[in-house]
């Protein structure tokens, strides 16, 4: 007897439906006719089926602020930074932990099952941010995966002490080490801030994601440096870098050889682009730049690109589900993929090429990997994108952990 199986399952790259057994959290069997039961049966009637979704990219610290704080006027990063850190020196873990658990709750019902969480760690808020984040991990971990960030959000050279907290956050449970070289005063300061990131990695063994050149500023380089640095370092596969949105402005020769960089560092490229559609470019006059990465270039090197949903109701971001569907959606509409080959690009971004950058083992619809499914409520990838249906089943480490009830039809 299987603990759940789902019957007629739409799989993506195979005609026809097939059948998913899970037992003990992992996948037993995927075959187009099973004769086994399941103490649980799920039918998918010809729905898609996806391996559980990724948030690779999520400032949960400051999630829903929104709800509590003045308007950015101007819309532009500097002034989010500067809403967030009137927040920053009053918050308190349990009031982070409870924001934070509100939209993962959201968004395991929208079908995630791996969250990878920005903590605010600096000598304005201090540790409060991170602990408040593993607060949450520790009473929400068993819907889904949590990994999260110490990020220095006002810098290292720019935020003496940042450093030490850094080290600290790290000590008291954080996985990944965050950086933000683009805002040091500097291009020295810059590098001297992906040093240190490097050096805390490497002292904890732990990968890297930092944001990176979110500036309209064409002049803000600092990519260039984090691919140098991560081939010196030989942390090949180990290091993200989100935004890059300064890319744009590149001349082409030159972005061309940190495109080239940038695959051979291995380096994880995220693409947000909804965040950059509302923050970036405020001051251009027409026509306005769409301040993104160039993500078909970065396709076509055979980079590894994913996209998340980064804010929600907060001040850098007054929407957000979170959805990693309606992220790629987004990211669908900015970056112009919307051939069929390209569509299953994009939903790469939030399965199997996030669950790379995140170094998941045993992901994917396959025997013997672990049993983190969707069972979507469209028949296709395109379909799936165009109208992001509730998430139907939700299935985690062979659990159902959600489901939507909620029927829609025309009366009258």
């Amino acid at each position: 007897m299987m603990d759940i199986v789902v019957r007629n399952a739409a799989l993506r790259g195979l005609k026809g439906t097939t059948d998913i057994a899970i037992k003990d959290g992992v996948i037993a069997s995927v075959q187009p006719k099973l004769s086994q039961k399941g103490r649980q049966e799920i039918d998918a009637a010809g729905s898609l089926v996806l391996p559980g979704l990724f948030n690779l990219h999520f400032h949960a610290d400051k999630c829903l602020l929104g709800e509590v704080m003045r308007p950015n006027v101007s819309g532009t990063l500097p002034e989010a930074i500067e809403i967030t850190k009137d927040f920053k020196r009053k918050y308190d873990p349990a009031e982070v932990a409870a924001r934070a658990i509100r939209s993962l709750e959201a968004g395991v019902k929208n079908g995630t099952s791996f969250f990878r969480l920005f903590s605010d760690v600096g000598t304005i808020g201090g540790l409060r941010a991170a602990r408040g984040l593993l607060l949450a991990r520790e009473k929400f971990g068993r819907y889904c995966d949590i990994q999260v960030v110490a990020f220095p959000q006002e810098g290292i050279a720019r935020d003496p002490g940042a450093a030490e907290l850094l080290d600290e956050a790290i000590k008291e449970g954080c996985d990944i080490v965050g950086g933000l070289p683009w805002y040091e005063y500097t291009d020295v300061d810059a590098r001297d801030h992906i040093d240190i990131c490097f050096e805390i990695a490497k002292r904890y063994d732990r990968d890297i994601h930092m944001l990176v050149d979110d500036t309209d500023d064409a002049n803000s380089r600092s990519l260039e440096y984090l691919a140098l640095k991560t081939m010196r370092e030989q942390w090949h596969g180990r290091v993200t870098a989100s935004h890059c949105g300064a890319m744009a402005g590149y001349n082409d020769v030159y972005a061309a050889k940190i495109v080239d960089m940038v695959a051979t560092a291995g380096i994880t490229i995220s693409c947000n682009a909804h965040i950059n559609l509302v923050c970036s470019a405020r001051l251009d006059r027409e026509p306005r730049r769409r301040g993104i990465v160039r993500v078909k270039e970065l396709l076509t090197r055979g980079v590894n690109v994913v996209t998340s949903q980064d804010d929600v109701n907060d001040p850098y971001y007054p929407f957000g589900k979170p959805d990693p569907l309606e992220c790629a959606s987004m990211i669908a509409h900015v970056a112009q993929l919307t051939l069929p080959h390209e569509l299953e690009q994009v939903m790469d971004m939030v399965t199997v090429n996030s669950a790379r950058a995140a170094r998941v083992k045993s992901y994917g619809i396959a025997t013997g990997n672990k049993a983190d499914l969707v069972v979507v409520g469209a028949p296709s990838v395109h379909e799936a994108l165009r109208t992001q249906p509730l998430r139907r089943h939700v299935i985690k480490n062979g659990r159902e952990v959600a489901r939507a009830v909620v029927t829609q039809e025309l009366v009258g």
